[in-house]
């Protein structure tokens, strides 16, 4: 009979420890998606959401002391973000009262709004956005790259102009 082996541990655990996931922030947005089968994706340390092709939310919540002090200080952009357009600001803001610009973004006005977490009615708010995207409304959700898109087709254009000209 063969010598028994001793099992040896290594010295440090935590060297071969699986690395934490860190919790999906709002869940709870995820499941009411779920008939419309969303992906979440990790974007700037929050999980953006996507059904089909376009982005709808991303979900943001820093407070968890696992990042630097200066963005902690953001902690009032926390929440579920819109993926929207400057043009339906107003019609959005009718249905949700508590909705405004981030602020981490550094504009006074961007296309992404937030549904802040410390607002009194977050999660029925945050709901009625869900049942926004499940029927379509077309003031949620973004085509990532449309933008560039669109203006690489006008340096395209201004390009050939310039051909033509010389």
């Amino acid at each position: 009979m063969p010598p028994r082996r001793k099992i040896i541990s290594p010295p440090d655990d935590q060297l071969f420890a699986a690395k934490r996931r860190k919790p999906i922030p709002f869940e709870f947005v995820l499941d009411a998606l779920a008939p419309a089968a969303p992906s979440a994706r990790p974007m700037f340390g929050c999980l953006a959401v996507y059904v089909r092709e376009k982005i709808v939310l991303i979900l943001r919540d820093k407070s968890d002391g696992t990042v630097p002090k200066s963005i902690l200080q953001e902690t009032n952009d926390n929440g579920v973000w819109l993926a929207t357009t400057k043009d339906h600001h107003e019609s959005l803001g009718r249905d949700f009262p508590n909705m405004r610009s981030i602020g981490v973004l550094g504009k006074k006005v961007t296309g992404w709004q937030v549904l802040p977490a410390d607002a009194p009615d977050f999660e029925e708010a945050a709901m009625r956005a869900c049942d926004l995207i499940l029927a379509g409304d077309p003031r949620i959700g973004k085509i990532p790259g449309e933008r560039r898109k669109a203006s690489s087709a006008k340096k395209s254009k201004k390009n050939a102009k310039s051909r033509k000209r010389t």
